[in-house]
């Protein structure tokens, strides 16, 4: 139960954090600014992981859950709980801020300005560089240590600060989900919850090109 309340709290932390920037920013005309955004994003990445890295594995996104399931690394049977408490916390964090910031027309929700194809492989890429850099710094399904919570929270902060204004990079399915469905956003949804998975499943394809040891072949 440990690692259900672990993943619950750490993905409403992220969801609440990095949207409540993209928020404040929205209702406040600009004072959290762009790179305040990206920031905010990518420090929360890296607090909850060094928080809860231990315990659940600090995944906190659908997408790097079912990755983990890919490779070996985490156990299949765990996936669906794990998924469920992640869109729990983060449907918790969107309610807060649609409490707190009721005028608010985004919530934080992910739009994307380009048309929804080249989103598509935008987000896919993105999810990708990010997978790439969780399964190369994890131990098994667990991601820890100084190397982790830097390397992930970097790279998290990299993406939001330049592929933000196109897609709001998301990298995460219930990270998209919840505002996007709270403050009726919901166009263009289907490629926030596609194109992760895709992209975090070929991160794994490539560990297993690259890497002979401890990438795809460790006990659940």
């Amino acid at each position: 139960m440990k690692k259900y309340i672990s993943e619950f709290i750490g993905t409403f932390s992220l969801i609440f954090c990095g949207t409540a920037a993209m928020t404040i920013n929205e209702v406040t005309g600009g004072d959290v600014t762009h790179v305040g955004i990206g920031l905010t994003w990518g420090l929360i990445v890296m607090a909850m992981i060094y928080a809860f890295g231990d315990i659940s594995g600090a995944h906190f996104n659908p997408a790097v859950t079912i990755a983990f399931a890919y490779a070996k690394k985490f156990a299949w049977k765990e996936v669906p709980k794990y998924i469920i408490t992640q869109i729990l916390g983060a449907f918790a964090a969107s309610f807060v801020l649609l409490f707190l910031f009721p005028e608010s027309e985004f919530l934080g929700s992910t739009i994307p300005k380009v048309d929804v194809w080249r989103a598509f492989v935008l987000e896919l890429l993105l999810t990708f560089f990010l997978m790439v850099t969780i399964i190369n710094v994890s131990t098994g399904s667990k991601e820890i240590g100084v190397i982790a919570g830097i390397a992930i929270g970097g790279v998290v902060m990299l993406e939001a600060l330049f592929a933000g204004p196109i897609t709001n990079a998301s990298m995460n399915p219930a990270r998209s989900l919840a505002p996007n469905i709270v403050s009726g956003n919901i166009d263009g949804l289907w490629l926030y919850m596609v194109a992760p998975v895709l992209g975090a499943l070929l991160a794994v394809a490539s560990c297993k090109l690259v890497k002979d040891d401890n990438c795809c072949d460790e006990e659940c």
